[in-house]
């Protein structure tokens, strides 16, 4: 039995006959049409990265960042909408306020994404309101040291030690599925990082982005910062180099098949 077209997708309320909620697949495909976002959790930290799709030139660098800090020691980094995620990192401060504020302790990253989680399935009960076309990667180091969630548009959330979301998310799993995270230094982490969004990014389409690094973790004393620039500049030249690696094996696969 078929649902297209036939007026289940009118509310986010209404189920389709064959169990399907059509709003929030919506809004999961805006998600899938935004630059790439990863996060990857090592034992000293979590980084998170984000390939940000520049739509013109004219755009001043660094400015309408897709990684935020919610709190001193959580980020968020996110795809989809802006302004959607926007609107759940000030949820997520009032959130860490208001725990702190009853509890006297820092919030910790379950309860976070928890309470994110439930906010935002919320969003898909009523027809009134439509779901949030993003999806928040949250990393935070707590008493149970780093830890990475990531939050999906039906509410879904899910504790990582690896994982990305966006348009390169199927490039960029494969890529984190190779990684030894046992044995990653939070700085080699950036590295890779860096790496596997160049791996991501689809020049064809999108000529012009931005890549944002950020990380929680022991050299920062718990606190999320963006990375370092020297760091941040080492990373962007190990990703280009490694890119350039790949194409030459590429270039000689080919010239040994025409051969």
């Amino acid at each position: 039995m078929t649902s297209i077209g036939t007026g289940y997708d009118l509310s986010v309320s209404t189920y389709s006959p064959d169990g399907r909620v059509f709003q929030v697949e919506y809004a999961q495909k805006a998600v899938d049409n935004s630059g790439t976002a990863i996060g990857l959790r090592v034992k000293g930290g979590v980084v998170l990265a984000v390939e940000k799709i520049k739509h013109s030139r004219l755009l001043v660098p660094h400015s309408n960042r897709r990684i935020m800090t919610a709190g001193k020691y959580i980020g968020v980094a996110s795809a989809g909408w802006m302004s959607d995620t926007r609107h759940l990192v000030k949820r997520v401060r009032d959130e860490a306020r208001s725990y702190n504020d009853v509890y006297k302790t820092k919030i910790p990253a379950s309860i976070i994404a928890e309470r994110l989680g439930m906010y935002v399935q919320a969003y898909t009960l009523y027809s009134s309101v439509r779901p949030f076309g993003v999806s928040t990667l949250l990393a935070c180091m707590d008493r149970n040291g780093p830890q990475l969630y990531m939050v999906e548009p039906s509410g879904q959330y899910v504790g990582y030690r690896g994982c990305a979301v966006g348009k390169g998310k199927q490039v960029a799993k494969t890529e984190i599925e190779k990684l030894n995270f046992d044995n990653m230094s939070v700085r080699e982490a950036v590295k890779e990082a860096a790496r596997i969004i160049y791996t991501a990014h689809d020049d064809t389409k999108d000529k012009l982005f931005e890549l944002e690094l950020s990380w929680v973790c022991e050299e920062s004393n718990g606190l999320h910062e963006h990375v370092p620039q020297d760091l941040y500049d080492e990373a962007v030249q190990y990703a280009e180099r490694s890119l350039d690696e790949d194409e030459d094996e590429d270039n000689e696969m080919e010239d040994d098949e025409d051969l």
